[in-house]
């Protein structure tokens, strides 16, 4: 697939990860192969860190949450869910914030909100980060697919993946973003509606097109 510098016309050339479990590593490979500077945090602390960063090249730095979420132009957050509010907040005001994150109440404990369908993952987030643009992006394919899944502009049942924001720049460059790792987008709306797209919903971690998507975000039921 041809590389392309998406993003650049928003004047964003570094992006931070918060998380570096299996999505945050393949998408700061992904990253760093379109050109991007990557600030990759977890956790455990930056010297974890270090042969993977050495491995992705001179793009690629790894440091604390912090210096992630203050050096991105854009930052990725993709934590468990039940570390969502230990994502720094001042740092990430103003910014457009990728919210990849998954409920699993196996792993993160009973949340009433979403367990009672009052909320959805990527709305929590917002709440935590008011001034940032939460955008829900890469949650609902396996990260195995993510570089591996995508094909060129116009590709014949190109597959689809969906994006849902208060913001519609954030969604514009999310949306950029998608193409040029090779996948077409659907736009399922506000946050209020990124549900569709979560655990359990017929479009979770399914090969779809985008007329297949859009049948199965239509589909979705609470």
């Amino acid at each position: 697939m041809p590389r392309c510098r998406v993003g650049f016309t928003f004047g964003m050339t570094r992006v931070g990860i918060i998380g570096a479990g299996h999505i945050g590593s393949t998408l700061a490979r992904g990253l760093v192969d379109h050109g991007y500077e990557v600030v990759i945090s977890n956790s455990r602390g930056p010297e974890s860190l270090a042969e993977f960063v050495a491995e992705l090249g001179p793009k690629a730095t790894a440091g604390t949450t912090a210096d992630a979420a203050a050096s991105g132009d854009v930052v990725i957050v993709t934590v468990p869910l039940k570390a969502y509010q230990e994502v720094p907040v001042e740092p990430l005001a103003g910014k457009i914030v990728l919210d990849t994150n998954n409920y699993y109440w196996e792993r993160d404990g009973h949340i009433a909100a979403l367990d009672e369908k009052q909320a959805t993952t990527a709305g929590l987030l917002q709440e935590h980060l008011p001034t940032s643009k939460v955008v829900k992006a890469f949650n609902h394919i396996q990260s195995s697919q993510i570089l591996t899944d995508g094909t060129p502009a116009g590709t014949k049942d190109r597959r689809a993946l969906a994006i849902s924001s208060d913001h519609a720049d954030a969604s514009a460059w999310a949306t950029d973003l998608y193409n040029a790792f090779g996948f077409d987008t659907v736009d399922v709306g506000p946050l209020s509606e990124s549900w569709r797209v979560e655990r359990d919903q017929p479009a979770y971690v399914v090969r779809q097109n985008k007329d297949e998507l859009v049948e199965n975000l239509a589909r979705a039921t609470r």
